[in-house]
């Protein structure tokens, strides 16, 4: 349930309002919109009655019953308005947001050594990207896979950032490694294969930390909200959810199926801010340019590329991997329909290629 104030309410009166619903045993949770304030309730809410609410103060202009199972997740929660998601980047803050500029996250898959760590964090800066990203754990199907260098592989993170200024997104799998994640990480990430590890969720919501939840390998829209219902739960509000494929029948060509289409589902059914990762999508480098193109034009809000020097040789998820000119050449397309869209800031990045053309694409001139 959720409780929508009048434009102009007195702070003092918002205050009556969240004491006399703790009498009723319910935990007020207030969200600060652009033009008004909402009062989200949370308990036991089903047998109260929504004129008793409504009477508390004639300031109440509307009492609204959540009827998804995703009660904080959902865009009832903020009366209809996109949230965002704050990120302290060392340069500057960043804001993930339906309203806000595209944000570039790029980087290896997983952290393989100092030089090329760094020199992939120097090259996607110079490009534009905001984020660096790369595994210090990585989960992988075969035991026998690289599994990342671990604790070693965050510093090497922390010193790429040291040298660029660029936010860091890694992964965390375990709880065990929580703290020591957080430390480095700018934003936590949950892969995909943990959407659903709850104990960790729960455990990631109370750092408090920004979160980028991925979807499930197999997971429903709404399986994937109720893993953000989670984090948000805990007292977490700074979630961002990346669609990065999934599985369906056709494994031959793509490495998983992009669901482009959840872009706009989520738009009607949450507040929180999108990514998409064509990379992981589609397993094949010379696909993860129209599939980015795609993206922009659905509406999402970030992008998460894999970006790796030499990806003939990377450890992990090579084929998946742009090279760094094939990434300095993605920015320079993203730009032009960045901006078609209205989703990049003018002054950010030099438009140095008028348009856009690809054997996927047809041309595109702004």
């Amino acid at each position: 349930m959720i409780i929508v104030m009048q434009v102009g309410t007195p702070s003092v009166e918002i205050e009556r309002v969240l004491e006399e619903i703790h009498h009723y045993g319910i935990k007020p949770e207030i969200c600060q919109g652009q033009h008004k304030v909402v009062i989200g309730l949370v308990g036991e809410t089903a047998e109260r009655d929504t004129r008793q609410i409504q009477n508390l103060s004639p300031f109440i202009e509307q009492v609204i019953r959540v009827n998804k199972p995703f009660k904080r997740a959902s865009l009832e929660f903020r009366y209809g308005e996109a949230s965002e998601v704050v990120v302290l980047t060392p340069n500057k803050p960043v804001i993930f947001g339906q309203n806000h500029p595209l944000v570039v996250v790029a980087g290896p898959c997983s952290v393989e050594n100092e030089e090329m760590i760094v020199e992939t964090a120097q090259r996607v800066k110079a490009a534009g990207a905001q984020f660096l990203r790369g595994g210090a754990y990585k989960p992988r199907t075969s035991p026998y896979a690289f599994q990342g260098h671990g604790e070693s592989a965050l510093e090497l993170l922390n010193r790429a950032r040291e040298a660029t200024g660029l936010g860091i997104i890694t992964e965390v799998m375990d709880t065990y490694d929580l703290d020591k994640v957080a430390q480095v990480a700018d934003v936590i990430q949950i892969g995909a294969r943990n959407m659903q590890n709850f104990s960790l969720l729960k455990k990631v919501g109370a750092t408090g930390k920004p979160v980028l939840l991925k979807r499930g390998l197999a997971a429903t829209i709404e399986d994937w909200l109720m893993s953000a219902e989670y984090i948000l739960a805990a007292g977490n509000p700074n979630v961002i959810l990346c669609e990065r494929g999934i599985r369906t029948f056709d494994h031959q060509y793509t490495r998983n199926t992009l669901d482009i289409s959840a872009i706009p589902v989520l738009r009607s059914l949450t507040h929180l801010p999108i990514m998409i990762d064509p990379s992981h999508a589609t397993g094949k480098s010379e696909f993860v340019q129209p599939m980015t193109m795609a993206a922009i034009a659905a509406g999402a809000d970030s992008m998460m590329i894999e970006v790796h020097p030499n990806p003939a040789k990377a450890l992990s998820d090579g084929p998946q991997s742009l090279t760094l000119e094939a990434f300095d050449q993605l920015m320079k397309e993203m730009v032009v329909v960045g901006k078609f869209f209205g989703r990049w800031p003018q002054n950010n990045h030099p438009v140095s290629t008028p348009k856009i053309t690809s054997k996927f694409t047809s041309t595109i001139s702004v």
